[in-house]
């Protein structure tokens, strides 16, 4: 089964395939020859991740994904949520975006967040979403080099190392993102099979 995953962030499309191995054929938007930044002017992620599906299958009719994800923190009343990629700015720069919930935290004790995801798929003209959730902690300093985003200050529950200080493989295990992504390919399989 063919499918266009409508997003430009290389680290989603590597984690994604990392997940559902060879069992789709996942075309970029690159692959696809489709060059758009799709916009996420809504407030939720439901409603973001539908707007990216929804753009791609009216461009081309093929069947497609969207996903938004979110970093949900409990002393910050939800913030980043939907705004997590340009949380300090517009040039949606990670480390911007690190030092700016860094400061917000600086000494609050209530360190609670969870990471949610919600995917959009449009399969032959209908959408379906999918939601992985992934609860921890906010670190009071970054910690590790590998993953993107705010992988350098989250602790998932149950893990002693942030996002960043794991390997993919480990990273799955605990994450929203690979949570959202088995329902999907679960229902996937069984329309598939």
């Amino acid at each position: 089964m063919k499918l266009i995953f409508a997003t430009n962030n290389e680290n989603k499309v590597k984690e994604f395939k990392s997940l559902v191995g060879n069992n789709f054929d996942i075309i970029t938007l690159q692959d696809a020859g489709i060059d758009i930044d799709i916009p996420e002017p809504h407030d939720t992620l439901e409603a973001n991740a539908l707007e990216k599906s929804e753009t791609i299958y009216r461009m081309t009719g093929t069947n497609c994904f969207g996903e938004d994800t979110g970093l949900e923190i409990t002393a910050l009343n939800g913030a980043p949520g939907v705004l997590s990629a340009r949380y300090a700015g517009e040039q949606k720069l990670a480390a911007d975006n690190i030092t700016k919930v860094l400061q917000e935290m600086e000494g609050v004790t209530n360190r609670e967040a969870q990471f949610r995801t919600v995917l959009s798929l449009i399969l032959d003209g209908k959408e379906y979403q999918f939601e992985g959730i992934c609860k921890g902690h906010i670190t009071t300093a970054v910690q590790g080099e590998k993953g993107f985003g705010y992988d350098p200050i989250f602790v998932p529950e149950g893990a002693s190392k942030s996002f960043a200080e794991m390997d993919l493989a480990e990273k799955n295990q605990y994450s929203h993102r690979a949570k959202a992504h088995h329902l999907f390919a679960e229902f996937l399989k069984s329309v598939n099979a």
